[in-house]
């Protein structure tokens, strides 16, 4: 892809729109920061309020199944703003599970649940070969996360290998082409996979491609996907923002990336549909990426974990769930995978964070990880400082030129704690790192998660988690490939980082829930 010009387009419809939407958002705030000062002739009645607000939000804070940091944050959101910062609580601050959309939102995850079974002789296996992760993969199948054997699976280090791959397998494509994205824009990347898609629809092959709103809105036209059903490219956008300006609802994206032919081969990754995630434009320097593709019995995972988020856009569909099974047998071997999915409707708990927690406490001689965002709760960093007191190696890569600087800003705050406590950090100086992996001695997990408050309760996520040994193999290689070119940061240098910094880290830290 290195004779491929890419570009970047703006769309202006889009920049209105999220003009529309910020001030729709603006015009809350700005009613909910006046309205203590509407409401002060009434100073008893609104103490007496504000005292029982207070009392509800904090046995709401204390009952919940949420983080010590995040309920920290909320309460002191709630007592630097007495008023205003309860109504953003009780608006944006609470999962309602027992309102009527995710009550919808769960039933219709439930109707894919039959097509998702486990296997006891892989299980068992898999549990005799790999001792340390048969607790983790107990855990995922509880969440109707099974284990899959009967795999071949590749690493990529950057995006533009990754999509040399998809574009050759889409070419042999005979029944159907599901894709996922939470970015996507025109430019040179989108050009080439449009004509495919189009040359496959014409074929007689069934496309389905879901990107998310906001994702996509920005660097698509408003008739990008209007233009795209008439094509026969049956597309459709995940949770469109106009619908939930008044609720935490209008947060959750679909952060996912697949890429699934017919049912045999998929791809996941960190990778969106832009051009600089291939490097065919440069964005905040070199962009590293990196991708997984599978061809065996776990694509049946990833194709249930799409099938799930259409049936979410698609409540009156009917979803057939049998005409994506795969179209082919695949020879019988013992490289096992997990196919990891977590969001809002999924689950009460955090499945993915618990996971990175758990492949980080079992640790036995060193976790790598790689990631574009470190805001990390108290559980994430007692758990790695606690690693590292066991002797454990752990190194953190993050990027060196950041793409959100007061994200960028969160990230090198948390870096504190971790080098005080031992970890190694090294920010990569090439650009802007958007890998997701995390690596120790006995697995790695390949997906779309940071290491964020974000990835970890508002988004709809996914990954994988493999044990192949040639793999892991790759994975190293590709983190002391990456250690090379990256430079270390010091607990003398954090120590004696910009008074700015200083200034403004604790401030934004107390925020992070709404970063």
């Amino acid at each position: 892809m290195t004779n491929i010009k890419g570009r970047i387009k703006n769309n202006f419809s889009g920049f209105l729109r999220i003009l529309v939407l910020g001030l729709l958002v603006l015009l809350q705030i700005m009613f909910i920061l006046t309205l203590p000062l509407l409401l002060r002739q009434y100073t008893t009645a609104f103490y007496f309020i504000l005292e029982v607000a207070s009392f509800f939000v904090t046995l709401g804070l204390v009952n919940a199944n949420k983080s010590t940091s995040y309920k920290i944050a909320w309460m002191a959101i709630a007592l630097l703003l007495p008023v205003s910062g309860h109504i953003m609580y009780f608006l944006w601050g609470r999962k309602a599970k027992r309102k009527k959309i995710f009550i919808e939102k769960r039933k219709r995850l439930e109707q894919s649940y039959p097509y998702i079974l486990s296997d006891e002789e892989c299980e068992s296996d898999f549990y005799k070969e790999n001792v340390r992760l048969a607790g983790l993969s107990k855990y995922l199948k509880s969440f109707k996360l099974p284990l899959y054997r009967n795999n071949k699976i590749k690493y990529y280090s950057f995006g533009e290998d990754v999509f040399e791959d998809i574009f050759a397998d889409i070419d042999k494509a005979k029944k159907f082409i599901l894709i996922n994205f939470f970015i996507v824009a025109e430019g040179a990347l989108w050009d080439i996979l449009h004509a495919k898609l189009l040359d496959k629809v014409k074929q007689g092959v069934e496309v389905i491609f879901i990107y998310d709103d906001f994702g996509g809105m920005i660097r698509t036209d408003k008739h990008f996907c209007d233009r795209l059903n008439k094509e026969g490219i049956r597309t459709i956008t995940f949770n469109p923002i106009h619908r939930y300006t008044d609720k935490l609802i209008m947060n959750y994206r679909t952060h996912q990336k697949i890429v699934v032919i017919d049912g045999n081969i998929g791809y996941t990754g960190g990778f969106n549909l832009a051009d600089e995630y291939a490097n065919l434009i440069e964005r905040f320097g070199r962009w590293k990426d990196c991708g997984i593709r599978v061809r065996g019995d776990a694509v049946w995972g990833l194709t249930m974990t799409f099938l799930q988020i259409l049936s979410m856009c698609c409540p009156k569909e009917d979803i057939d769930y049998q005409k994506y099974r795969p179209t082919m047998d695949f020879p019988e071997n013992n490289n096992y995978i997990h196919v990891l999915s977590d969001g809002p409707y999924i689950s009460e708990e955090n499945i993915i964070e618990t996971a990175y927690r758990e492949i980080i406490t079992t640790a036995d001689k060193f976790v790598y990880i790689m990631t574009p965002y470190l805001i990390l709760d108290e559980s994430m960093i007692q758990a790695i400082c606690m690693a590292v007191r066991k002797g454990v190696d752990v190194r953190i890569i993050t990027p060196k030129i950041p793409d959100k600087k007061s994200v960028y800003m969160l990230t090198k705050y948390n870096y504190g704690q971790l080098l005080k406590a031992g970890a190694r950090i090294y920010e990569y100086t090439p650009g802007f790192i958007h890998s997701k992996v995390v690596l120790s001695d006995s697995c790695a997990m390949v997906g779309t998660v940071n290491m964020d408050y974000r990835s970890f309760y508002l988004h709809f996520e996914n990954a994988v988690l493999v044990a192949q040994p040639d793999i892991l193999g790759d994975v190293l290689d590709d983190f002391n490939e990456t250690f090379e070119i990256s430079q270390e940061v010091s607990y003398e240098e954090w120590l004696n980082r910009p008074f700015k910094e200083k200034l403004l880290q604790p401030v934004y830290n107390l925020f992070s829930t709404l970063v």
